[in-house]
């Protein structure tokens, strides 16, 4: 009977980062597991108290989990954070979406490799997958920024995206929440935003401050997708071409200049997406909805959500055929 090898007892930084690469991740840091630092538990506490999560109760409800992934991955040692590049070649001509959305579902997309790369790092390891830890793309209470710049992906913008130097912030952030420790942790990366305040000015309704971040309530984006009452008075006029969210406050970093088109091809709009004119989402029916975003994270909204948006950017007398 051939003896089973004993697992390691770490994780090689260097080869979890050639895995990531092949299983075409754009970027991978990885940081030491523990609860996040006092101050920014601090400043989640004051965040949710002051109600700049808008309706989004869950972030009330699993603060404690997002405080220490230990509590997420028991006997978690090592956060490796991810990240995927979703930046658009082309875009919608009659409308705006937010860049995320014009594809397939990232969630679903992403999943596949975290899975694969989980397995793979298990193999090497000589344990099952599910012992050596779990995958999370937004799916669960996970601080992803937050462990991003721990691990050295970029920096926390004041756009409130993380930036990746030389790369920009068009990118889907996921993590694996392992059980070994690594030989190597990588070091956060200096903030690279300086006096720049182009985001602030971008942003229509006023959600980002300097201070305070964002305000989840003024944002479009949640206004557009996650909102879903009737928009606030005002809204449609903020939102100029934005269907469902935004991204001006991205659009204008100068950082983004650096933005190139995904590889990725689960995340490129359809040609059905594309050709819609503002008659065809005047007349958009639910048939057409899920012809459209079969898939898609779009289904976040609903048509009804949807719908709603196509109401206030067109009027509501003009909007329906």
């Amino acid at each position: 009977m051939t003896p089973v090898a004993p697992p390691s007892p770490f994780l090689s930084a260097s080869a979890v980062k050639d895995a990531a690469r092949r299983h075409g991740f754009d970027a991978c840091g990885l940081a030491e597991a523990g609860p996040v630092s006092p101050g920014r538990q601090a400043d989640v506490a004051r965040w949710l108290a002051e109600g700049r999560c808008g309706a989004m109760d869950y972030l009330r409800r699993h603060a404690g989990l997002r405080a220490d992934p230990c509590r997420v991955v028991p006997g978690a040692r090592t956060v490796v954070s991810l990240a995927l590049n979703y930046y658009p070649e082309c875009h919608p001509e009659a409308f705006d979406f937010a860049y995320y959305a014009y594809g397939r579902d990232y969630h679903d997309v992403v999943r596949v490799r975290l899975r694969a790369l989980l397995a793979e790092l298990a193999e090497g390891a000589g344990m099952p997958p599910e012992t050596l830890g779990r995958g999370f793309c937004d799916t669960g209470p996970v601080d992803e920024r937050y462990w991003a710049v721990v691990a050295g992906l970029g920096w926390w913008g004041r756009n409130a995206q993380l930036i990746i130097p030389g790369c920009g912030s068009y990118f889907f952030l996921a993590e694996l929440i392992v059980t070994l420790p690594a030989d190597v942790y990588d070091r956060p990366v200096a903030n690279g935003c300086g006096a720049c305040r182009a985001c602030l000015t971008a942003c229509p309704t006023g959600a980002l401050s300097p201070d305070a971040g964002l305000d989840a309530r003024r944002c479009l984006s949640y206004l557009t997708i996650e909102n879903r009452g009737p928009l606030p008075p005002g809204t449609a006029a903020a939102m100029g071409r934005c269907l469902y969210g935004c991204d001006r406050c991205q659009q204008a970093c100068p950082h983004n200049r650096r933005a190139v088109p995904t590889r990725v091809a689960d995340f490129r709009p359809s040609s059905d997406f594309l050709a819609m004119t503002p008659q065809a989402w005047a007349c958009l029916t639910p048939d057409d909805y899920r012809r459209l975003f079969r898939g898609s994270a779009v289904k976040r909204a609903k048509y009804e959500g949807l719908r709603r948006n196509i109401d206030a950017l067109l009027g509501d007398g003009d909007a329906r055929c």
